[in-house]
């Protein structure tokens, strides 16, 4: 009997209406309305689990939006999980809908979560499942399990790729455009795709069995038990709602006990559920997704579009690449219609598909670049739509306390990257930063820090967000730290202090307790850290906590949080650096030389930090270290590579002068020290991104001395010294390296004074010209910002732009 005959003639004893679609499918989504329409069931039963049956009646809630995603997390592993998305163009949504307009209970019918969480854990998977659904052939379209070296009976097939390809196409998504997405509905043939559909699975089903979907088997028993009891309670007032490949399966003559038997002893675990937002990105098969689509965005449209879905595509496809400044007129839309329209009579299709519009729209719109296509693939063909699920849904209590501080600090989720500025002297930025530090502290990644554009200053944050829908997941995995976001985040900052290895862990956790204002955690981690201080004598270890710990203090004033007792560790951290690094530098090898001078580097930084810091009080650190770095100058046991970055640092800060360098130079660069030292030495002093290259322009006695030695190598030790000292000069800006050429080739000292006087260098002149150099003074000063800049400035601002 086929579809038709049995939605003609459904009496007594015909059966269930089996309805197979593909997942997220609109072809298959207005079959579905136009069969229910047709048979009016008494109860709608549909592939999902059976736990998110008393979640169904949100679906009719004004708030709710697709794509939506059930969510379910094992209780105690929140981190467990997996998700059945559903779109606008689903079947399963569409049926939900149906059922709710119409009064008609809807039920899920596929094996239960609580089983499906508990079979992952087993195998020892990851947290999600592979397609995110709990379902592996969510559209009929098996993917490889990832077991090595798999039998043929194994292996799971395409469903679509094998129709693909027997009815001669080479593209799955082509042919099921074809097939059903550019076929109507219409009138009296509502069941008939569901009756070719089931014939075509019935017949793969037959030729390769189940194709290394075992798992379908346990499923698919699950299902019938509950159509059996379905049918029970409303005879045969029901319709089912599955993928194309279980539906042989469910129409198949099979015993209760059987099928029991299939069931017994599968394991368990206590699992919970929920609605959550989820993305048509996520929908894509490039996101990973098993039962993932090429186009959620192209088959939306398909979809949504009452009528001419083309004309309607590519005035979209404008509209965009208008919006990105491009120039695309209406004529370019109709030229765009019409080649689309051509290309599929071509090759032979109904109506112009995807791979047409993008041709037309390729050849006439962009001219034949790829560039702007990719755009139009990303926001349209793929889209950024994001879900939005009603406050009513379930939620663990820290998803509730998330949701309304999103409301209370405006800052709504969002599927599509943005970058955002905060000011951390407004209070609504302000905690909006402490809610992002926050969230990552927890491991939700909602923002991402970014360089700030045009300022320096510690009150200016830039954070990058994108609301991806696992972070419901990780949000959920969360909760178990507190029930509000502030809680959650300081009894896991408190954890991750005691967890943490080592001494640099645990003052990277202090800056993050800082920035995430966590008073009650930050004492905790305080006193974590000075205990691992104490009892951590590696000088490295030292030297790479200290620059977190004194960068902590720098947004203590902006942030008004209290940085006294984190000044203390840092200054008594400092101390101890100092002590122990004249020895801890002795006798090191290459790649240990070249670590210590980054340390070395790093500490340097930080005690210009905390010597400026007003809440440390410590001014006399600065003065301790200069000393240290007089040491390291002076000890011969202490690798070149430091010695000379300790002249290089003295020498910046005014504490040491040039003639002293170049004089400590002079000495290094005598025949009497070996080569790979002395080239060391000049790596320390100039290399190392420090702007050595302009000291050398600028000091021609030390440029000199770099020459004369480099001349006077033995040639069997050139060749050693060859890399490290192109390493060094290298990093120089190109400008820098050709004014250094020219320097070298003309001979240092022979315009008779240092590189700023020498004749003939481009941007140098003999004498220094007054005149041009107080021109621009009143520039200076309106940058500045000084008071009387407009009354010096005005006329001369006049004259220019006059």
């Amino acid at each position: 009997m086929t579809g038709v005959e049995r939605a003609e003639g459904r009496g007594a004893g015909a059966g269930p209406l089996l309805l197979g679609v593909r997942h997220h499918g609109p072809g298959s989504a207005r079959a579905v309305r136009a069969a229910l329409e047709e048979a009016r069931p008494r109860i709608v039963l549909i592939e999902g689990p059976p736990e998110a049956d008393a979640l169904i009646p949100l679906a009719a809630d004004e708030e709710m939006r697709p794509p939506v995603a059930l969510l379910a997390h094992a209780v105690d592993e929140p981190g467990r999980s997996s998700f059945w998305p559903l779109a606008e163009f689903s079947p399963e949504w569409v049926a939900i809908r149906w059922a709710l307009a119409h009064d008609v209970p809807a039920r899920f019918i596929d094996l239960p979560a609580t089983h499906t969480l508990a079979w992952g854990r087993q195998e020892d998977t990851a947290g999600t499942d592979s397609d995110g659904d709990g379902d592996d052939d969510r559209d009929g379209e098996g993917e490889d399990d990832g077991d090595s070296g798999p039998s043929p009976a194994d292996l799971r097939i395409d469903p679509l790729g094998v129709l693909a390809e027997a009815a001669g196409y080479d593209d799955p998504e082509r042919w099921w455009e074809d097939v059903v997405e550019h076929r109507g509905v219409g009138k009296g043939d509502a069941l008939a795709p569901f009756t070719v559909l089931e014939e075509a699975m019935g017949a793969l089903r037959e030729t390769y069995g189940v194709g290394g979907h075992d798992r379908d088997l346990v499923r698919e028993a699950c299902m019938r038990l509950q159509m059996r009891a379905a049918q029970r309670e409303f005879e045969d007032g029901v319709a089912v709602v599955c993928g194309a490949w279980h539906v042989p399966a469910l129409r198949q003559k099979t015993t209760v006990a059987a099928d029991k038997a299939l069931l017994k002893g599968l394991p368990k675990v206590k699992t919970d559920m929920t609605w959550v937002p989820w993305t048509h990105r996520r929908l894509s098969r490039i996101s990973g997704y098993g039962a993932g689509i090429e186009s959620p965005g192209w088959y939306g449209h398909l979809f949504s579009a009452p009528d001419r879905p083309v004309e309607r595509w590519l005035t979209k496809v404008a509209g965009l690449l208008r919006a990105e400044d491009r120039i695309v007129s209406s004529a370019h839309v109709i030229e765009a219609v019409r080649l689309a329209e051509t290309l599929a009579a071509m090759r032979g299709r109904p109506l112009p598909g995807l791979s047409e519009t993008t041709d037309a729209v390729r050849a006439v719109m962009c001219e034949g670049s790829d560039v702007p296509l990719a755009l139009v693939h990303d926001r349209l063909v793929v889209g950024d739509v994001l879900g939005e699920v009603p406050p009513t849904a379930p939620a663990v209590p820290l998803q509730r306390d998330l949701a309304r501080l999103q409301r209370r600090l405006r800052l709504k989720p969002e599927a599509w990257e943005r970058e955002l500025e905060l000011d951390l002297r407004k209070e609504t930025d302000a905690g909006r930063s402490r809610l992002l530090h926050r969230l990552r502290l927890l491991g939700v990644a909602w923002g991402e820090p970014a360089a700030s554009r045009g300022s320096t200053g510690t009150f200016r944050e830039t954070w990058r967000l994108r609301w991806e829908p696992e972070l419901s997941v990780r949000v959920a995995e969360a909760g178990v730290w507190g029930t509000t976001v502030l809680s959650a985040a300081t009894a896991k900052a408190e954890a991750d202090g005691v967890a943490a290895q080592g001494l640099a862990d645990v003052t990277a956790l202090a800056e993050r307790c800082l920035l995430a204002e966590l008073p009650d955690a930050l004492p905790t981690v305080m006193r974590i850290l000075a205990d691992r201080a104490a009892l951590d004598t590696d000088v490295g270890h030292l030297a790479q906590a200290l620059p977190a710990l004194v960068r902590s203090l720098r947004y203590g004033d902006v942030r008004g949080t209290d940085t006294g007792a984190l000044g203390e560790v840092a200054a008594g951290l400092a101390e101890r650096v100092f002590v122990g690094l004249p020895p801890a530098c002795a006798a090191l090898d290459a790649d240990a030389a070249e670590e210590m001078r980054r340390h070395v580097d790093a500490v340097h930084r930080a005690v210009g930090l905390l010597g400026d810091a007003p809440a440390a009080g410590h001014g006399h650190l600065r003065g301790r270290w200069q000393s240290v770095l007089r040491v390291l100058c002076g000890r011969d046991t202490v690798p070149g590579v430091i010695r000379g970055r300790a002249v290089r640092l003295l020498l910046d800060d005014g504490e040491l002068a040039q003639d002293e360098a170049a004089l400590l130079m002079g000495l290094v660069l005598s025949p009497g020290t070996p080569p790979a030292d002395a080239a060391a030495w000049i790596e320390g002093f100039v290399g190392g991104g420090s702007g050595g290259g302009m000291l050398l322009v600028h000091d021609e006695r030390l440029l000199g001395l770099v020459d004369a030695w480099l001349t006077g190598v033995p040639a069997e030790a050139f060749t050693d010294v060859l890399p490290l000292l192109r390493r060094t000069f290298s990093a120089y800006e190109p400008g820098v390296r050709r004014t250094l050429g020219e320097l070298v080739r003309r001979g240092p000292g022979a315009g008779g004074g240092s590189a700023a006087a020498g004749s003939g260098i481009p941007g140098f002149a003999v004498e220094l010209d007054t005149v041009r150099a107080d021109a621009v003074l009143p520039v200076v000063r309106l940058l500045l910002g000084l008071d009387d800049v407009e009354e010096e400035t005005g006329n001369d601002l006049a004259g220019v732009t006059g």
